[in-house]
C-alpha cells in the first residue's frame, strides 16, 4: 500500500533558479519555497519540465529535491520529478528522491523512445515497484511524442495503485474518459493552466501550475472556489489569469516564467542551453501583463 498524499489543490511546477555561473542557486530556491508557503500553495513540484530537469545532472537533480525538502520544513508536500526515457534512470532517481525526503513522485512518460502502451505499462510498473511513495504520472504528448491512453491509466490504477495523473494532452474528451474509468481511485490534475477550470468541471482535483510561480494565491483561490461550489468566483479568477498565462507561454516553458520571476526580483534570468533569453519584443509583452497584475517591483 502506498503512503497517502492529498493530490488536491494548487501545486506549483517550480522553476530551478541558477546563479550567474549556471550553478543551482540554493538561496533563491529556498526563498521561492518560503514564498509558496506564505501564499498557501498546496504542494511543490520540483525537477519537472518547468524545473529544467532535462539539463540537470543526476547529482544536481537530487540536490534540488533535498534543498526544497529541507526548506519546506514539512509545511507542504514536495513532489519530485524523477521521470526519464531510460527506465533504469527513472528508478535510480525515484529511489534517491525517496531517500532525501520527497513526499511523492512525478513520472513523465518516456520521451523520444515512443514506446507502445504495453511499454508504458511496463515502464511505470517497474518504477512504482521500487518506491513506497505515491506516484503521479505525467501525460504531455506534445513534448514526449507518445500519449498515455485511458486504458493504460486504468490498468495502472488497478494493477499498481497509481495515485494521480497530470494531464497535459489538451484533449478534454480523453481526460473525461480517464476520470470516468478511474473515479474515485485516481486524482486527475490539470497540466495546462488554461484548462484547469474545464478539467475540474469534469471531475479533476486541481492543477500542477506554471502560472502559480508568479501568482500562487490566485491559482489557489480559483481551485478552492470551484471546490467550494463558488463557480462564478472560480470563473472570475480563470478570466483574470487568462492574459498573464498566455504571456507565460509566449516562448517555450520555462523561459517566460523564469523571465517573469527575474523581472519580479526573485531569481536571476539564467537558463541552460538550448534554452536562452526571451526575444525583447516578447519581454515587453510579458512586462505589460506583469504590470496589469501589479507584479512589477516598486522603484
Amino acid at each position: 500500500m502506498k503512503s497517502t498524499l492529498n493530490w488536491r489543490g494548487s501545486f506549483v511546477a517550480l522553476v530551478t533558479p541558477f546563479t550567474k555561473k549556471g550553478r543551482i542557486d540554493s538561496r533563491s530556491l529556498q526563498a521561492l519555497v518560503r514564498f509558496h508557503i506564505e501564499e498557501g500553495t498546496n504542494g511543490i513540484v520540483v525537477c519537472g519540465t518547468t524545473g529544467e530537469a532535462s539539463t540537470l545532472s543526476h547529482s544536481e537533480h537530487i540536490d534540488v529535491i533535498k534543498i526544497t525538502v529541507e526548506a519546506v520544513e514539512d509545511n507542504i508536500p514536495i513532489i519530485a520529478g524523477t521521470g526519464s526515457n531510460d527506465t533504469k534512470e527513472a528508478i535510480a532517481l525515484t529511489v534517491a528522491a525517496e531517500k532525501v525526503g520527497a513526499d511523492g513522485i512525478l513520472l513523465v512518460s518516456p520521451y523520444y523512445n515512443r514506446p507502445t502502451q504495453e511499454g508504458l505499462r511496463q515502464h511505470f510498473a517497474a518504477v512504482m515497484e521500487r518506491t513506497k511513495l505515491p506516484v503521479c504520472i505525467y501525460n504531455v504528448p506534445l513534448r514526449t511524442g507518445v500519449n498515455i491512453d485511458p486504458e493504460t491509466v486504468e490498468w495502472l490504477v488497478d494493477k499498481c495503485a497509481l495515485s494521480a495523473i497530470k494531464e497535459a494532452s489538451g484533449d478534454l474528451v480523453q481526460i473525461g474518459e480517464i476520470i470516468r474509468r478511474t473515479q474515485p481511485l485516481l486524482d486527475v490534475l490539470s497540466g495546462d493552466d488554461m484548462l484547469t477550470l474545464p478539467i475540474m468541471s469534469l471531475g479533476g482535483t486541481g492543477v500542477i501550475s506554471v502560472t502559480a510561480n508568479v501568482l500562487p494565491y490566485k491559482i489557489r483561490r480559483m481551485v478552492e472556489s470551484y471546490e467550494m461550489g463558488k463557480v462564478w468566483d472560480a470563473r472570475r479568477y480563470h478570466y483574470e489569469l487568462h492574459k498573464i498565462t498566455r504571456a507565460l507561454f509566449l516562448e517555450p516553458n520555462p523561459v517566460p516564467v523564469k523571465t517573469a520571476l527575474a523581472i519580479m526580483g526573485k531569481i536571476k534570468p539564467v537558463f541552460r542551453l538550448p534554452l536562452c533569453r526571451m526575444n525583447p519584443t516578447n519581454i515587453v509583452l510579458l512586462k505589460n501583463e506583469l504590470k496589469s497584475q501589479s507584479l512589477l517591483p516598486e522603484k
